[in-house]
């Protein structure tokens, strides 16, 4: 790095100072894939799907392997990720679905500010790419939030080609089949398939693919077209700070794989884990894509760039793996809250790191202000992560996890969690585990280690006590 932005960034680091020139303010990429498993990336020791261009970003930059978002599902994860705040604190506890999504009270509160605003007061154009799912109504448009550029759609998922589905094999979910019968039917490029005993989502209702405000027809493969999209926002904006936001719908159902693709996954028997394979192979293809032009725009040293998983993988609907986790997507087990995360700066940050401690999504929004020169009040739940991964400090300031949807809740303390899952929120069932002899989170230890049991669900209660009831 040169000498006067390591200056730079270490006066910034230390004493949070807004005095970052447009030169040192550097462009912040982040890559957020859509349900993916923690245990599906070739870095992550999957072995039957390749995903080299992913994989590239542990190779020259850092891998957390304990990595925690905000909630078991999409919407408030995202909230956290962009505000840095736990999305309980301000009532965001749940994950609206389907038309939910355009109520007018349903999504991110005004008062929050996200991270795009941030980082667009201190001069950045920002720009989000993909799926949004914090509000479908006008007050909570991206544009309100502070996203000066929006390709994408609002709602929770999006079809990645439309009826007919002309070139993709698809996958969806049907109460039952032809003649009443349930397991699949299979046609020359659809499958109906009856193992979640309900039908697909209306996903496309009321959802068009917009440009700023305007719906637009897109005829385009969507994870292409996202691609197309995001290596033209690079392109265009390569001469100034940006932050671009890109919120993949892949490998979120529904299920559509490319022929092309699939083609490439014949030694996989099963359609269903083919389609998935399929979609994944395709988000890496977008991420080198938008690697390559990062580098052909000269940006790679002035680039953070981030990739991770809004939420666990749901491995019945998708097939997408966890392992070695315990639990799925909407569970509190480590399944449904621990994510791939991986993290490239060329040039600053050191290669072939793996971290071993525990991370969350909430620390993006401190690390991204510090960054951009802004400061950091008091206000967020995450940490700034620099002066831990450039050697400044040798450890993270000390921190808890909390989590609380509905009736199912945990919190993380050092090595031990809570967990409540079986029970309800007048009557839970804690059970407690020992993450660093038990990853798996197969012994509960409640009965053997009655003081420790206490000692979290007290601590559960008093943050949960900060918390604001559900908005929605």
């Amino acid at each position: 790095m040169q000498t006067h932005l390591m200056l730079a960034l270490f006066f910034c680091l230390t004493y949070s100072l807004n005095m970052l020139s447009a030169a040192e303010q550097p462009n912040i990429i982040v890559l957020l894939a859509d349900d993916l498993g923690y245990g599906e990336l070739g870095c992550q020791g999957n072995t039957q799907i390749p995903t080299p261009h992913i994989d590239s970003l542990a190779r020259d930059g850092i891998r957390f392997t304990q990595a925690y978002v905000t909630a078991p599902n999409c919407s408030p994860s995202r909230a956290g990720l962009l505000t840095g705040r736990i999305p309980t604190r301000f009532g965001y506890e749940f994950n609206p679905i389907g038309a939910r999504n355009e109520d007018p009270g349903t999504g991110l509160p005004a008062g929050e500010q996200t991270i795009a605003e941030l980082l667009h007061d201190q001069g950045y154009t920002t720009g989000l790419i993909g799926k949004w799912h914090l509000g479908g109504a006008a007050d909570y448009h991206p544009f309100r939030h502070g996203f000066d550029e929006f390709f994408g759609f609002m709602h929770e998922g999006h079809y990645f080609v439309p009826p007919p589905y002309q070139g993709v094999t698809t996958m969806l979910r049907r109460k039952s089949l032809p003649g009443g019968e349930r397991g699949r039917w299979l046609s020359k490029n659809l499958v109906y398939s009856t193992h979640m005993g309900y039908d697909e989502p209306d996903y496309d209702a009321n959802n068009p693919l917009i440009r700023g405000g305007q719906p637009v027809n897109e005829t385009a493969y969507l994870t292409d077209a996202f691609t197309r999209e995001a290596v033209s926002f690079i392109d265009r904006h390569q001469d100034k700070p940006f932050f671009l936001y890109l919120a993949y719908n892949a490998v979120h159902s529904p299920l559509q794989g490319k022929m092309e693709d699939i083609q490439r996954f014949t030694q996989i028997e099963d359609i269903h884990r083919r389609i998935f394979a399929a979609m994944l192979s395709s988000m890496d293809q977008s991420v080198g894509k938008i690697l390559k032009q990062v580098k052909l725009s000269g940006l790679n040293k002035k680039t953070l760039i981030i990739f991770l998983s809004d939420n666990g993988g749901p491995t019945r609907e998708l097939t997408s793996s966890n392992l070695p986790l315990r639990g799925e997507k909407g569970s509190m087990y480590e399944g449904g809250l621990r994510v791939p995360f991986l993290m490239r700066w060329t040039g600053t940050l050191a290669p072939k790191q793996t971290v071993n401690v525990p991370v969350s999504s909430l620390d993006f929004f401190s690390t991204s202000a510090i960054l951009a020169g802004a400061p950091v009040t008091q206000k967020g739940d995450g940490r700034n992560l620099l002066p831990f991964l450039l050697k400044q400090e040798t450890e993270l300031p000390q921190t808890e996890f909390f989590w609380r949807q509905g009736r199912r809740a945990a919190l993380r303390s050092g090595a031990w969690k809570i967990v409540q899952m079986r029970g309800t929120r007048e009557k839970p069932v804690w059970e407690l585990y020992h993450l660093e002899d038990d990853l798996a989170e197969t012994r509960d230890l409640a009965k053997e280690n009655p003081e420790k049991l206490l000692e979290l669900q007290t601590r559960w209660n008093e943050l949960n006590s900060q918390m604001k009831p559900a908005l929605f």
